[in-house]
């Protein structure tokens, strides 16, 4: 029997000011796939990243996750879904007071509870699982006791893709993840994060450099909150790209 899809949606339609963010957006995502998400500034990425992991609850249309309809918000059935999808922001989102152990097992909070959420924060925990994804990410295991604060971009950059494999999510979303990076930099989260969505996870990231599309297995682009790309790499001529950008394609 097929195993559903990481992520359903559609139909999707969220509204904007004078004009939808999202309009009739439909799309899977398959276990072992690595689909990318183009498409001009406002074209509607985020909004759709945010529907995606449940931020966003659309206005019309349909999201499943692993061939699931999302739970009632705060229901415990809810919280197991979530603890499936993981994101990297743009702006990581890492706690610059906490240790970096600390932030990596920040994925675990909310399968933990407080009692042992309390102790993460009081003294090291897990210090073994956390060390090995440093290692995993080239990182060395001594970082684990510095505060975020004292960490280089490229080091951050790692320890929030740490933070996401620590939570173990079968649904990995990025939302233009590569933008403040320097090319050497781009380029390595770029492949850890290729590598890491494979079966049998998923991975929906979006950018804005058609330049790196070639090590995914899809390409999906997003003009004024529509979606009118859908295809493997290298499938667009210049011309069909080149309209994605025109003007701006906001959505709203």
């Amino acid at each position: 029997m097929a195993q559903p899809a990481v992520l359903e949606l559609e139909a999707i339609q969220v509204a904007g000011r004078g004009a939808p963010r999202l309009e009739d957006v439909s799309l899977r995502l398959q276990a072992g796939e690595r689909l990318a998400l183009i498409g001009a500034s406002g074209a509607g990425k985020s909004t759709l990243l945010a529907v995606a992991n449940g931020l966003i609850a659309p206005d019309r249309g349909m999201v499943r996750w692993c061939g699931e309809a999302p739970a009632r918000p705060g229901s415990r059935r809810r919280r197991r879904q979530q603890a499936r999808i993981g994101t990297l922001w743009q702006d990581l989102r890492l706690i610059e007071e906490l240790s970096v152990q600390q932030n990596i097992n920040a994925a675990k909070l909310a399968g933990w509870g407080w009692p042992k959420a309390l102790l993460n924060l009081l003294r090291p925990v897990d210090t073994e699982a956390c060390s090995a994804l440093l290692v995993r990410l080239d990182l060395d295991a001594g970082l684990l006791t510095q505060p975020v604060a004292a960490l280089s971009g490229g080091q951050r950059q790692r320890v929030a893709l740490a933070r996401l494999l620590r939570q173990e999510p079968l649904l990995l979303l990025a939302d233009e993840p590569l933008a403040s990076l320097d090319p050497r930099l781009a380029t390595d989260l770029l492949d850890l994060l290729l590598a890491e969505g494979q079966t049998p996870r998923g991975l929906l990231l979006s950018l804005h450099r058609p330049d790196l599309l070639g090590g995914f297995d899809r390409v999906v682009g997003l003009r004024a909150g529509r979606l009118v790309l859908d295809g493997p790499p290298g499938s667009f001529d210049p011309a069909e790209l080149a309209a994605l950008y025109a003007g701006n394609g906001m959505a709203a």
